[in-house]
């Protein structure tokens, strides 16, 4: 199959689905399924492979030396295949079934979808996926690692369009992906780090970018940790199906319960990228102010927004040393006021090492406009004391209500970056001290414009509106004390 059909073919199940369950809950089923028929295609080739060569002996070929999963022999594809009646029960055990022969690898990797719910999925509905996938095999010789990672790939992003407004949950605009990976630039046996790694697009990209560059990448140290539990499994499954098997993929709440630790500390990763959950209000402030893992370094965010709780984690879980990171937040984490003296102080400790302002539509089912917060732990001589604002707004091309970057945009950027210098109305190297005299007010537009305007301290409509959302919110907190006072 060329790449096309394959895509095609493995879209072609999703359809089976259409008016039977919501768009959004396709991949809790498809991946799932999918995923169970690529295992047990490439036992059956290793089985194959491993009779040929000690000339047809069954036991030998059975060992699990020769194998990348156990598949038993009850929990077989094949098996469902012949199954009629109750088939969701019988996939539901098969997939336990390959969980518990697997349990260091593949535990909890099918999710907990409802397979035995016959009112969402009839018996003639599972048959038909069954069918459908059944067509063709999912042989490494057949459909390799790259080919079948693509697809895999494709599958997301078409389960991002169809999933309204919980897309942004589990899906990163792939363009900004590729610009973040080429800044970290991760090398050969660091570690790399994304603490809400979604379908794990961002851990992903850093080992096929070494790929890509002929560098060794089975030696990058890959961890994530993700709080929902299909979107976990999905990044799992995201891994094996590139043919990456060196990661730690972690379900769970990362502020309230950080997965990776050290000696009672947070783990130190060499490399962070991340696209966190943005302005979220359900998070527990109250444990963060004493928090056992010190990531209140510059203080504690306002209950309102967690952004700035991310962002401390972040900091708190770089190297000493060498730490570099780079986060996908909205504009308003470069200026609200309620998180004005974290951001100061984040500013006088010199990691800010660059600001990147995109345009809007670069999250999933949102106008909001996007920015890259990049920093570092090892800053150079050249860069100590500076701070690079890179107005990329105009890069960001349209295409219906989704933006996204071309080549010749990320190689744009990225140069940018690398200069690390002013460039007419693109970038501006600013000194620390200029940016705190400001109130640390990092909004890009402040520092380049793309284009002349006469009106001084301009910011875009995006942060306007958040800073009046912000102050409305002030003035009904006082209005509402007053009333109370009156009250009395």
């Amino acid at each position: 199959m060329t790449q096309q059909q394959l895509e095609k073919y493995l879209w072609g199940a999703a359809t089976a689905l259409r008016g039977t369950i919501d768009a959004g809950d396709y991949k809790q089923y498809i991946f799932p399924l999918l995923f169970f028929k690529r295992i047990c295609d490439v036992y059956d080739e290793e089985f194959e492979n491993a009779l040929a060569e000690s000339d047809g002996d069954i036991e030998y070929a059975a060992f699990a030396e020769n194998h990348h999963f156990i598949v038993p022999e009850e929990a077989h594809w094949k098996k469902v295949r012949e199954t009629t009646t109750n088939v969701g029960m019988v996939i539901q055990e098969a997939m336990r079934g390959i969980e518990k022969a697997n349990p260091d690898t593949l535990y909890g990797i099918f999710g907990d979808a409802s397979w035995t719910n016959k009112d969402r999925l009839s018996d003639a509905i599972l048959t038909d996926l069954i069918e459908h996938y059944s067509q063709h095999s999912l042989s490494l010789t057949n459909v390799p690692d790259d080919k079948l990672g693509n697809a895999y790939e494709y599958l997301i992003k078409e389960f991002a369009d169809d999933s309204g407004h919980t897309a942004a949950e589990f899906y990163t605009n792939r363009t900004v992906v590729k610009l973040m990976t080429m800044i970290m630039d991760p090398r050969p046996g660091e570690s790399v780090y994304d603490p809400t790694c979604g379908s794990g697009g961002l851990l992903l990209n850093c080992a096929l970018h070494l790929k890509e560059e002929g560098k060794e990448y089975r030696t990058l140290k890959l961890y994530g940790q993700e709080i929902n539990l299909i979107t976990s499994a999905i990044a799992r499954m995201n891994m094996f199906m590139h043919g990456i098997e060196e990661f730690q993929v972690v379900r769970g709440d990362t502020l309230a319960q950080p997965a990776f630790l050290e000696n009672d500390e947070l783990k130190k990763f060499n490399v962070i990228l991340a696209n966190p959950p943005y302005s979220i209000k359900a998070w527990d402030q109250k444990s963060f102010t004493n928090d056992p893992y010190g990531r209140n370094l510059w203080g504690v965010p306002p209950k309102s927004c967690a952004d700035y709780a991310f962002q401390q984690h972040i900091q708190k879980s770089l190297n000493t040393n060498n730490g570099r990171s780079i986060s996908l937040w909205p504009h308003g984490i470069l200026f609200r006021d309620s998180e004005a003296e974290m951001r100061k102080k984040m500013i006088e400790e010199d990691l800010v090492d660059c600001v990147i302002g995109l345009g809007p539509n670069l999250f999933y089912n949102s106008p909001m406009e996007a920015c890259l917060l990049i920093t570092s732990n090892d800053k150079p001589d050249h860069k100590n004391g500076k701070i690079l604002f890179i107005n990329a707004v105009n890069e960001v091309k349209q295409e219906k209500t989704m933006g996204f970057l071309e080549e010749a945009n990320i190689d744009k950027i990225f140069k940018a970056y690398q200069i690390y210098s002013d460039q007419d109305k693109f970038s501006k190297l600013v000194d620390s001290s200029d940016v705190l005299n400001k109130n640390g007010n990092m909004s890009v537009s402040l520092y380049v414009r793309p284009e002349e305007h006469s009106v001084e301290n301009e910011i875009s409509f995006q942060d306007a509106y958040q800073n009046w959302n912000e102050s409305s919110s002030k003035l009904n907190k006082s209005m509402k004390q007053l009333f109370e006072i009156l009250e009395k």
